[in-house]
Parts: C-alpha cells; sequence; structure tokens
C-alpha cells in the first residue's frame, strides 16, 4: 500500500503535563485553497500551508512551506522528525492528490527509535516554527495536473512516551499545477554487486562491514525460522496472536507468503547496505527499490540480536521491499505493534515492526 500520512505518524506534546493538541477536520467545501497563507486553530498549534509559486514546470522542484504556530499560553513540543527544516529524514507528511485522486508516496519508509529528549523541538507561547518540504521525489508527480497537498500527520502514541492523547494536525489545502516529471532515484553510489548475499556500500567501515555481515547471517536465520514456524502452525499459538493477532487461514496465508519471500531474499537476493546515514532512526529503503538498506545511527548501537536488533532491522526493513512484502509503519516498538495485533490483524500483518518482533521472538514464545 502507498505510504502517507497513515503509514507515518508523529507525536505532539505540551510541557510539563499539557494535554496533546485537539483534533481538526479537513478544509470544508468552498474553502480558499490558494497558496495564501492560511491557518486551522488546533487547539494550541495552528498548521499553515504555503508555496511560492502556483504553477510548476518539470524542471522546478515542488516545495511547499510548513508554518507552526503555538497559539496557546504554555511551551509546546513538536517532534522535530516530521517538523519540515529541522534535521532527520522526513517521510509520509503530506495527503497529495492530482485531479482528485491520490497519488503514491514513492519515498523512503523508516524504523524509527522510539522518542529521546533531543527528539523534541519546542515552541514558547506565540513563537511560529516554518519549514520547506520537497514533494519531488517522494510523491508521484509523473504526470501533469492540478495537485492538492495538506500537511495531515496524523499523530498517535506508536512509542507509549506518556502523551496523554493523540492529535490529527490538519492544514489548509494548497492547489497548484504540476508539470509532470520523472520520478527522482535517490543518489546511490556506484557498487557492483554480482552475487548473492550482502555487500556493503564503500562509505562503510571494516568494523561496520563486518557488524553488517553478521547481522545479515542472523536475520538469514531469523527469516528462515520464522518461516518454518508458520508453516508449522495450525492454530492461534501465543508468538503469532502476540503480533498478528487473530489466527485464521487466511491470515497465517498471508504471513506465510511473506516470510517466503523474506526468507527467500535474504538467501538468494543481491543486497547492499549504505553506512551513509547519519539520522537517529535505524535505518529507511525505498521499496520499490531492491535491494539496497541505509542503516542509520540506531542501528549501530543495537544488539546483533533480540528486541530492536541489527538482525531484526534487516528483516523489518527487507519486509518493505514491493517485491518482498510490500508492509507499510502503521507502529512501531513493541508495545504499539502488541496493540495492533488486537486492534487490527490486517494492519498488523502489513506493519514491518510485527514482521520484525515475530522474528525476533523475545522474550521467546511457542
Amino acid at each position: 500500500m502507498s505510504q502517507n500520512v497513515r503509514g507515518f505518524k508523529w507525536l505532539v506534546g505540551g510541557v510539563v503535563g499539557m494535554s496533546l493538541l485537539g483534533a481538526c477536520g479537513a478544509p470544508m467545501e468552498g474553502e480558499n485553497t490558494s497558496s495564501e497563507l492560511s491557518e486551522q486553530a488546533l487547539g494550541d498549534v495552528a498548521v499553515s500551508l504555503s508555496v511560492a509559486s502556483s504553477s510548476l514546470s518539470a524542471r522546478e522542484d515542488v516545495a511547499v512551506t510548513v508554518t507552526f504556530t503555538n497559539v496557546s499560553s504554555q511551551p509546546v513540543q513538536l517532534l522535530r522528525w516530521f517538523v519540515p527544516g529541522t534535521e532527520g529524514i522526513k517521510a509520509g507528511l503530506f495527503e497529495v492528490s492530482r485531479n482528485g485522486e491520490e497519488v503514491a508516496y514513492i519515498g523512503p519508509h523508516i524504523k524509527r527509535r522510539a522518542p529521546q529528549a533531543e527528539d523534541f523541538v519546542t515552541l514558547a507561547p506565540g513563537e511560529s516554527l516554518s519549514g520547506s518540504a520537497s514533494l519531488s521525489g517522494m510523491y508521484d508527480l509523473s504526470e501533469s495536473g492540478t495537485y492538492s497537498v495538506r500537511f495531515a500527520a496524523q499523530s498517535t502514541n506508536q512509542h507509549n512516551v506518556g502523551l496523554t492523547r493523540a492529535a490529527n494536525l490538519d492544514s489548509n489545502l494548497v492547489s497548484l499545477w504540476i508539470e509532470g516529471r520523472p520520478e527522482r532515484e535517490p543518489q546511490m553510489q556506484a557498487q557492483a554487486v554480482t552475487a548473492q548475499g550482502v555487500t556493503s556500500a564503500s562509505n562503510c567501515s571494516s568494523t561496520r562491514a563486518s557488524q553488517i555481515s553478521t547481522a545479515f547471517a542472523s536475520a538469514k536465520t531469523y527469516a528462515s525460522s520464522t518461516s518454518s514456524y508458520l508453516n508449522g502452525i495450525s492454530s492461534g499459538t501465543a508468538r503469532y496472536t502476540t503480533w498478528f493477532g487473530t489466527y485464521s487461514s487466511t491470515n497465517v496465508g498471508t504471513a506465510r507468503t511473506h516470510f517466503t519471500k523474506i526468507s527467500s531474499a535474504f538467501a538468494s537476493a543481491a543486497v547492499t547496505v549504505d553506512c551513509s546515514c547519519t539520522d537517529s532512526a535505524y535505518a529507511y529503503v525505498y521499496p520499490s527499490q531492491p535491494y539496497k538498506i541505509y542503516v542509520c545511527s540506531a542501528f549501530w548501537s543495537a544488539p546483533n540480536t533480540g528486541t530492536d536488533s541489527k538482525a531484526g532491522t534487516l528483516v523489518h526493513e527487507m519486509s518493505h521491499f514491493t517485491v518482498v512484502a510490500g508492509t507499510d509503519d502503521h507502529a512501531y516498538g513493541q508495545s504499539a505493534a502488541k496493540s495492533l495485533a488486537k486492534s487490527s490483524p490486517t494492519q498488523a500483518l502489513d506493519n514491518a515492526d510485527s514482521h520484525e518482533y515475530i522474528a525476533e521472538n523475545t522474550p521467546a514464545q511457542n
């Protein structure tokens, strides 16, 4: 499925016990959707979206400016991962449609760590924060037409960090005409891969290359053993229901297919691991571009196996590739993944972390 606001959700929190922001609906019919800076108040924060030009040729970058304004009387925190203009990889922040039809998200799918204090940015009362975000190479802009864009990051407590309630941050719509352009490929270093297995990119040190090789071997074992486990069950065992929810022949069939393909990819695909990412995340991939995995800072501090491990991260990322399982990111972390299995087995079967955790199987379940 396409990765948009459903896949990448973010957290907004108040300081010193303040509640999260209240939800706000989509713009009403007839609302001004030009490039003017119109705001929708969201309790504590107003979010506005604007563009410099309402018509863009294929040679021009499609960029939008997002402005957050703290309209409350107390400080408010925003998770910087999803605030344009702050550092880090951005993904899935917008709803984008062309001539009324939603377009596909083609940008990176990212495994993130649980938020740390440094991952938040604070807005003082009355303070605004603006940043520019490029849609080029992130959404399918290959066809000419009239596009509508709205910032619509959806907040959920995916990491159980003690925030009190969820919020949807929706902005005004902006409308612009875009001339179709080729999908932008991410910058990749030339890498000659001629055999199955894993190759480290030239930007990986020898120490990191060794760690990658070890993690890859463990990930291959995880995938193979999980595939065997799924093929051997005929009812809802604890391990299965914890991560994928209610057992049914259809659901377990999906899980079996996914891990057959994941195991096959680890066994026979030519995988490249790139070490250039310095973001606080674990790793990311472009799902339509197998089998290149970009590993980030959290990957290196993770254990080789076990919960949120290097090996498990590779399973997570492998599941994202469209030719493998085509998973999305509906929930991050064990607690959120367990809750997702209970509330929506269908989404759990489409959730990359759920695939990682059933493979890591820590603590072990039968």
